[in-house]
C-alpha cells in the first residue's frame, strides 16, 4: 500500500482496489494556484460561486423537483449533509430579484444550460427554525412567534418595491402584528400585488427535536397539536397555498412532526425515500473525484480508506449509489490543504451525536436493549417508516426509523418484507462505541484513567505486550460495571468496550470483524496513519465464558487454532510487525492471555 499510486485497502475486506479520491478545498484558506477553494462549513450558495469555491453540481434536481406534480415538497437528511446549502441554491434560482445574476450564478451549471420555466419567478420567503428557544413552553411560543415575525419583516423589506405602502406595513407588523398573524398579512399582500411566493423552511423540526430531547413532550404536543402555534403556522401555509403561495419546500432531520401536523398541513409530498432523490444531497464517488480534481488535494497525504470512514449512506433500498457524508470528507481534506500533510484528525468532533439526546431516546429498557443489539450486530432488520408521531417514537420500528433518519443507521439491502439496516461507516461506529462507554461509566460511576490507559496501549504498540492492556480493561472497566451493564455482558459487549478504549487512544485504528480469506478477525488493530512509529499491529481472538463455566484445554486450543488461521491468511502471512493474542474472559474479572 502506497499513497503515490492511490491504492488503498479496506480494513474489513482486505480487497485491494484502485480509488482515485478527489475532493474540494475550503473558502478562505490557502489555495494552490489554478485550483478552487474548499467550501467547508459554508452554506451560502452565492458566496461559494462568487468566491471561486468548488461546487458539486446538484442543480439537475431543481428541474426534477419542479417537474413533480405536487408543488409542496418535504425532504429530510441527517445533520451536516448539505441541506442548508441546497436550499440557499434554490432561493437564488427562484428569486425574482436575481434575474440579472442568473448567468453569473448558474451559467456554468446544469440548470444554467437547461433553465426551467419558473426560474427567477418568485418572492422567496425563507424560514429557519434553528435556534428557537425551548427553555419553557411559554418561552418557546414567544421565540417561535418572533422567528416568524422577523422572517416576514425581512421578506417585506426585500420585496418592498412590489407592495403598496410597504414601509407602513412593515412598521405596523413590527409594532402590532405577531407571529402567524404577520405571515398571513404578508401572504394576503402578495396576493393583492399578484406576487407568487416560494416558501422554504429549513430545520423545520429543530425545536421539536430539542423539546423531545429534554423530555417535555407535553410542550411539544401543545405546540404542534390542537390550536398550538406550530399547528397554526402550518394551517396558514396551507391556506396561503390557495392564493399566493405557489411552492413550498420543507427540510429537517426527522419526520416526527408529519403525523402530528396531518390535519393542519397534509398537502406536502414526502420525497425523502424516493429512489430518484437518493443522491440529491451528499457526494457520490464520481462527485468526490471531480471535487478533488477541481481543488488539487495532495494525494500523497491521503493514507486512510475514505470509503470505510465516510461512505455508506443509502436512502432507498433499490438505489445503487452509496453516498459520502460531505462534511466528514471536507473536514478531512481541509486539514490536508491547510497543513500540507497527513491530517491529525480523521473524524470531525462537530459531527459527533449529542449523547444526551441519544440517552433520552433510550430512556426505556426496550430501546436501550435494542440499541445495544444494533451495536453488537452492526445493524438490524426492520421497516423504515416514512412518518410517525411522537406517541410511538420509542416503539421498536419507529425508534429504529428515527436512528435511520438521524444518520446512525442506513439501508444495507432489502429483505423479504423489510430492509436490512447497518451502521453506515467507521465514523458512525465510533459514535456508538463512545455512547456505550459513556453509558457504562454513568451507570457504574467510574471514569477512565487516561494516563494508565496510555501506558497500557504503549505496551501494545511499542513493547508488543497485550497483557497490560487486558489487565487495565478488566480492572478499571469490567470490574466496575453496574448490574445493568452486566446483564449485557458477553463476547460482543466485551468487544465494544475494547474497541472504544483503543479508539480513544488515537494510536490504533481498531476494526471489528475484519474479513480475511480464512474468516473474520474479532479485533484487528491497525496503526494510526499519524503513528508510523508504532512497532506492532495486533489481531485478537476473543472468547467469553460465564463465571460458572471455566475454559477447558480444548477451548484454548480451538481459539489458538482459529487465531493461527487468521495469521496464515494471505493478507497477514509473513508480516513481521504483526502480533497476535488469544484472550479468554471468565466472568467479569478473570482472564487468560496467550500471545
Amino acid at each position: 500500500m502506497h499513497p503515490m499510486n492511490l491504492t488503498y485497502f479496506h480494513p474489513r475486506t482486505w480487497n485491494f482496489q484502485k480509488f482515485h479520491l478527489i475532493l474540494p478545498q475550503k473558502c478562505f484558506i490557502m489555495v494552490s494556484e489554478g485550483f478552487k477553494r474548499l467550501p467547508y462549513g459554508i452554506t451560502n450558495f452565492e458566496s461559494i460561486i462568487k468566491k471561486n469555491c468548488a461546487f458539486v453540481d446538484k442543480t439537475r434536481f431543481i428541474e426534477m423537483l419542479e417537474n413533480e406534480e405536487n408543488p409542496s415538497q418535504f425532504f429530510i437528511r441527517p445533520r451536516k449533509f448539505g441541506k442548508s446549502l441546497f436550499f440557499s441554491m434554490l432561493s437564488c434560482y427562484y428569486d425574482m430579484l436575481r434575474v440579472g445574476q442568473f448567468q453569473e450564478l448558474f451559467g456554468d451549471l446544469y440548470i444554467g444550460k437547461n433553465p426551467t420555466p419558473r426560474k427567477n419567478s418568485y418572492a422567496v420567503m425563507e424560514f429557519d427554525f434553528s435556534g428557537v428557544d425551548t427553555y419553557s413552553p411559554e418561552i418557546f411560543r414567544k421565540s417561535f412567534a418572533i422567528k416568524v415575525q422577523l422572517t416576514v419583516l425581512a421578506f417585506l423589506a426585500k420585496y418592498k418595491s412590489y407592495f403598496d405602502k410597504a414601509d407602513a406595513l412593515i412598521d405596523d407588523i413590527r409594532k402590532n402584528q405577531y407571529g402567524v398573524a404577520s405571515m398571513e398579512i404578508a401572504i394576503n399582500e402578495a396576493n393583492n400585488a399578484n406576487v407568487k411566493i416560494f416558501v422554504i423552511i429549513d430545520e423545520y423540526d429543530n425545536f421539536a427535536n430539542d423539546l423531545i430531547a429534554i423530555g417535555v413532550e407535553e410542550a411539544y404536543k401543545k405546540a404542534v397539536r390542537a390550536n398550538g402555534i406550530v399547528r397554526d403556522f402550518y394551517k396558514a401555509l396551507k391556506a396561503g397555498a390557495k392564493i399566493s403561495i405557489d411552492r413550498i419546500f420543507i427540510t429537517g432531520i426527522s419526520p416526527v412532526m408529519l403525523d402530528d401536523l396531518t390535519s393542519g398541513f397534509n398537502t406536502a409530498e414526502n420525497l425523502t425515500l424516493h429512489k430518484r432523490y437518493n443522491e440529491m444531497l451528499g457526494f457520490t464517488i464520481e462527485e468526490v473525484e471531480q471535487l478533488m480534481d477541481d481543488t488539487g488535494v495532495n494525494r500523497d497525504h491521503i493514507n486512510v480508506d475514505m470509503k470505510w470512514y465516510y461512505n455508506g449512506y443509502l436512502f432507498n433500498q433499490y438505489a445503487t449509489e452509496r453516498i459520502y457524508n460531505p462534511s466528514m470528507m471536507m473536514f478531512f481534506f481541509k486539514q490536508i490543504i491547510n497543513e500540507e500533510k497527513v491530517p491529525e484528525k480523521i473524524i470531525d468532533d462537530n459531527l459527533k451525536f449529542d449523547y444526551g439526546r441519544l440517552q433520552r431516546l433510550t430512556y426505556n429498557e426496550e430501546n436501550r436493549a435494542m440499541l445495544l443489539q444494533i451495536i453488537k450486530d452492526d445493524g438490524i432488520i426492520s421497516q423504515v417508516m416514512s412518518k410517525f408521531s411522537i406517541d410511538v417514537l420509542y416503539h421498536d420500528k419507529y425508534f429504529v426509523s428515527l436512528l435511520f433518519y438521524l444518520g446512525l443507521l442506513t439501508i444495507e439491502k432489502p429483505t423479504l418484507a423489510n430492509v436490512q439496516l447497518r451502521i453506515p461507516n467507521y465514523s458512525i461506529k465510533t459514535v456508538f462505541w463512545e455512547y456505550i462507554m459513556e453509558m457504562a461509566q454513568e451507570n457504574a460511576g467510574f471514569k477512565i484513567n487516561t494516563e494508565e490507559l496510555e501506558r497500557a496501549i504503549t505496551a501494545l504498540a511499542v513493547e508488543g505486550k497485550a497483557k497490560p492492556f487486558i489487565e487495565y480493561i478488566v480492572r478499571n472497566i469490567f470490574n466496575r460495571l453496574s448490574n445493568q451493564d452486566l446483564k449485557n455482558f458477553d463476547e460482543k459487549y466485551i468487544k465494544i468496550m475494547l474497541l472504544n478504549s483503543l479508539f480513544q487512544s488515537n494510536v490504533y485504528v481498531p476494526a471489528s470483524e475484519t474479513e480475511t480469506n480464512t474468516g473474520y478477525i474479532d479485533i484487528y488493530l491497525m496503526r494510526s496513519p499519524l503513528m508510523p512509529q508504532v512497532k506492532f499491529e495486533w489481531i485478537f481472538e476473543l472468547k467469553y465464558f460465564k463465571a460458572s463455566k471455566k475454559p477447558t484445554d480444548a477451548d484454548r486450543q480451538d481459539a489458538k487454532k482459529q487465531l493461527q488461521n487468521y495469521s496464515d491468511s494471505y493478507m497477514m502471512k509473513d508480516r513481521k510487525d504483526l502480533k497476535k493474542a488469544v484472550v479468554l474472559f471468565v466472568g467479569k474479572n478473570k482472564f487468560e492471555v496467550f500471545e
